[in-house]
């Protein structure tokens, strides 16, 4: 283990994450620690091991950069040909545990764009940020608002996600809705089973610039009581349709009256699962 240790000290790229490490073993370990409350000592390593990590997450991104070696040419798939190699071009990536720096090659050809193989390597996207923040945003998007979102993420991580690009980032997220459903689309299915469809719709009241244009029009000759927000009885002409739609196999599942009156785990009869299930909105 100690020699493990010594060998990360001679790895340069991570001075700064065992700077940071011993920094907290020595507050721990310190007599002001040692009269803290342990709630207080969560907060401290909550946002002290963040820090640890993304200094490790930039150490690992700058070994990677060290080793990157420069190439004769790289081809994209216009089939043009980049021969000029451009050295140490960083750019930014924000994580789940703060901002890093990626630092990589560009090969580049006068009129034509530049190509990155490390952010291929590294599967990045073309915003900043990464997947582990776009995650995050999905699912908790999912639970609540947007504004809800932005202080849950920012409440617990490093990162920090502003509301706008959180609803691009669900917006992408999102792109492959229609064709993950449409491959299962065609799925063999067996007569014997139920084949169910199940609906809803609901009213949501939109912005006016994502209304249908004859509402638009109409909800634009309203007048309203307050300018901050829609009085009970004013959502007229504001709103759109959302519908969501789903069609699953499930086999049939018998029960005796005794199963269905009691309540009694003992007589519950594990329900069959659904299979082929398909979703549009």
């Amino acid at each position: 283990m100690i020699e493990a240790y010594n060998n990360l000290l001679k790895l340069e790229s991570f001075i700064s994450a065992t700077q940071q490490f011993e920094a907290l073993v020595v507050y721990l370990a310190s007599q002001g620690a040692c009269l803290e409350q342990h709630g207080n000592i969560e907060q401290y390593l909550q946002t002290a091991g963040n820090e640890l990590l993304r200094r490790l997450l930039q150490g690992h991104l700058d070994h990677r950069a060290t080793h990157e070696r420069p190439r004769q040419s790289v081809t994209g798939a216009d089939g043009i040909r980049r021969t000029y190699c451009r050295q140490s071009v960083p750019r930014r990536l924000a994580t789940v545990f703060g901002e890093v720096t990626v630092t990589r090659h560009a090969y580049q050809k006068r009129g034509h764009h530049s190509l990155y193989p490390m952010d291929q390597e590294l599967n990045l996207s073309a915003d900043k940020y990464s997947d582990g923040l776009r995650q995050r945003v999905a699912i908790e998007s999912s639970k609540s608002s947007f504004d809800e979102t932005v202080r849950s993420i920012a409440f617990n991580t490093g990162g920090a996600v502003p509301k706008r690009q959180s609803m691009q980032l669900v917006t992408k997220a999102a792109i492959d809705f229609e064709a993950f459903y449409q491959t299962r689309a065609d799925q063999k299915e067996s007569t014997s089973n139920l084949l169910v469809i199940t609906t809803d719709a609901k009213g949501i009241v939109m912005h006016k610039e994502d209304l249908r244009e004859t509402t638009k029009q109409a909800a634009a000759k309203q007048q309203h009581k307050l300018k901050s927000r829609l009085s009970p009885g004013e959502k007229a002409n504001r709103k759109r349709m959302a519908r969501v739609t789903s069609v699953y196999t499930t086999p049939c599942f018998e029960r005796t009256p005794e199963q269905i009156i009691r309540s009694n785990k003992a007589h519950n009869v594990k329900r069959p699962s659904i299979t082929n299930k398909r979703i549009w909105h």
